[in-house]
């Protein structure tokens, strides 16, 4: 598979709901709870808390940075320019969007689309923790330096992260830039061409099940 590949849709078989029922029952529970926060000042600001979504036994788990104007529209993440654009990668690698889980550092729009405060991913962070926690997957595939220095824990630039496996708690992680990132910088997609080969190659040999 070339780089124009990138923009190839490959179809991928649908979840068995018997495998899925119990965590996306947990998932429910904390997202009733999650769409109640008040914790931050972003709360004040938001239309809907965008908590995630996907396959709830998912083994890849993609986590961005923040929502933007249209996710915050819609509830949901991933769903604008950007968005369309993580399909692509996605599908290029085998995965449509139902086959991983999808979220974000922290569920509410900051103004301006500025990068989270502190307090805020402080805030946040719990509840992507409990998704993690339920869904389990094996490989994080980090969009952006924000998601990665805030999960990694770490202030280290893109290109000290990104082309390796990462191991992070019970998580390999994959670091690549965000897509409205590429959006603006379109010769940096060969590099994430490169980096979600790489997540890749490691899904099939930890989730050879799933391959």
């Amino acid at each position: 598979m070339n780089q124009e590949s990138l923009f190839d849709a490959i179809e991928q078989p649908a979840e068995n709901p018997d495998q899925v029922h119990s965590s996306e029952v947990d998932l429910d529970a904390v997202r009733r709870v999650a769409i109640e926060c008040r914790k931050c000042r972003l709360a004040e600001m938001r239309k809907h808390v965008v908590f995630g979504e996907g396959n709830p036994k998912a083994g890849l788990f993609v986590i961005g940075e923040a929502p933007g104007a249209e996710e915050d529209n819609q509830g949901r993440p991933f769903v604008g320019r950007s968005g369309q654009l993580l399909d692509k990668i996605l599908l290029a690698i085998g995965f449509e969007r139902r086959d991983v889980y999808i979220g974000n550092i922290i569920k509410c729009r900051p103004p301006e689309n500025r990068n989270p405060l502190t307090d805020e991913i402080d805030c946040c962070k719990p509840w992507l923790m409990e998704q993690l926690g339920i869904i389990q997957p094996r490989i994080l595939l980090l969009l952006g330096r924000v998601a990665a220095n805030t999960i990694l824990e770490n202030n280290l630039s893109m290109g000290a992260m990104r082309g390796r496996i990462i191991r992070w708690k019970d998580f390999d992680c994959v670091v690549t830039y965000h897509p409205a990132a590429l959006l603006r910088n379109p010769n940096w997609k060969r590099l994430c061409w490169e980096d979600v080969q790489m997540l890749r190659a490691h899904y099939d040999k930890v989730c050879p099940g799933d391959a």
